[in-house]
């Protein structure tokens, strides 16, 4: 939370530098490739320019402009005329505009742009917060016995129990979905070399460093993306799920006790098969029940999933006998059905685009004919099961123009994005409409 503005050499619009600074609301610029960084000795070259730790950049964010020094700034705010256009935008769209959002703060910034709830709490992002919270989640990846790793979930709980009570209380009357663990475990891991790391790793758990090499080494994978990550951490070991279930249930009671009108709906990520939702749909409801029996508080709440795997859009439809809402994914559907890697796209992007191959980059527009077919079919399929089923996405193109219009016009409930971004797409959304009429 240091920095002012981001700017990095590699990555692109949904890169995850991009996706955290967005959330932040903070100025990035991603990708740029003529960036050269000098670690050693804390200086960047850009443009045959050479500047050094303390020296002033500013950053357009919209335009992609790097600018030496200091250029006078304004926040953006939405008042007078633009608050009473924006008025006029909100009687004329269908669908609902949600944001991505991880902390009480954030949420509160999403509501004040009109946000209509939360469409995405990437619960994992809770877990930089300080160095407890980080610590336990460490001990937790070292540990070998569930016994352990259950020790460690535990000291996890309060921090996310408290919040989710923040995020509630700020979307009091609306809805808020959150997200179980999705990342590979190793993403959590201390930067640095590796004995540095085995070093801290040994500090923090209290293993020996040479067991602490061997855990390292088993959470080392060739492709992480579509390796040992979202749900099927939640199967492997179930209390990490049950941890969070619980978090999530207990501060629902808590708010509502409060007279807070809580929503929460549960969603499971990276779901293929129908068997994987129904595994962890089970666990999240018996420890539902559980906590709303201990707490004497009744809480309506909703279990779905995202639909980001290729495989869940085609097969919708036995997905949604156990899902209560699909949201879908777009930035790793859009990764899994082109097969490119999203962090690493812009080495041939540029190409692809200046050669005709593609028009537009597909990270920030969503691909209609490929990935918005997978899309159609599985609202169709999953709707064919279950009527009324709710139905949004939570990627990046819940804030671009054309994306949102597109999802529009497929019956979808609700967009989510970045809570800067909610303005652009509830004016996206009152064209779509106006343009259908």
């Amino acid at each position: 939370h240091a920095a002012e503005g981001i700017l990095t050499a590699r990555g692109g619009m949904t890169s995850h530098a991009a996706v955290v600074a967005r959330g932040w609301g903070k100025t990035c610029v991603s990708g740029c490739s003529d960036l050269q960084v000098n670690e050693a000795a804390r200086t960047i070259t850009l443009g045959g320019v050479t500047l050094g730790e303390g020296d002033f950049l500013s950053l357009n964010g919209t335009t992609g402009e790097v600018i030496k020094g200091k250029q006078p700034l304004s926040p953006p705010t939405i008042s007078g005329d633009l608050a009473r256009f924006m008025d006029w935008v909100d009687q004329y769209r269908r669908l609902k505009v949600l944001a991505n959002a991880d902390t009480p703060e954030d949420a509160a910034a999403a509501r004040k742009n009109g946000a209509e709830g939360i469409g995405l709490v990437r619960t994992e992002h809770m877990f930089f917060g300080s160095a407890e919270r980080i610590n336990a989640v460490r001990r937790m990846i070292m540990a070998v016995e569930t016994k352990s790793r259950k020790a460690a979930l535990e000291d996890l709980l309060p921090y996310q129990r408290s919040d989710f009570e923040g995020i509630f209380r700020a979307m009091d009357g609306l809805p808020v979905t959150i997200r179980l663990l999705d990342p590979p475990l190793h993403e959590f891991l201390p930067d640095g070399e590796a004995e540095e790391v085995v070093q801290e790793m040994a500090s923090i758990s209290g293993c020996k460093p040479e067991d602490v090499q061997d855990r390292i080494e088993k959470l080392s994978e060739v492709n992480p993306m579509l390796g040992f990550r979202g749900c099927r951490l939640g199967i492997t070991y179930p209390e990490i799920a049950e941890m969070q279930a619980r978090a999530i249930l207990q501060a629902a009671c808590n708010v509502k006790k409060e007279g807070v009108d809580v929503r929460p709906d549960i969603m499971v990520p990276l779901v293929g098969t129908p068997q994987e939702l129904a595994h962890q749909a089970g666990l999240i409801r018996d420890i539902a029940s559980s906590v709303c029996s201990e707490e004497g508080v009744n809480v309506a709440y909703r279990v779905g999933t995202m639909i980001e795997v290729p495989r869940a859009a085609l097969v919708a439809d036995e997905i949604a006998e156990h899902a209560e809402f699909f949201s879908f994914g777009t930035n790793d559907l859009t990764q899994m059905t082109f097969g490119y890697s999203r962090d690493d796209v812009n080495k041939f992007l540029p190409s692809y685009l200046s050669n005709g191959i593609l028009t537009v980059d597909p990270f920030e527009v969503i691909d209609q004919r490929g990935v918005g077919q997978l899309i159609e079919f599985a609202v169709q399929r999953g709707r064919s099961t279950r009527p009324g089923l709710k139905v949004g996405i939570c990627g990046e193109h819940g804030g671009e123009p054309s994306s949102v219009k597109f999802f529009d016009r497929k019956g979808l409930n609700y967009v989510s994005c970045s809570p800067f971004r909610v303005p652009i797409a509830r004016l996206a959304a009152a064209q779509a409409q106006i343009e259908q009429a």
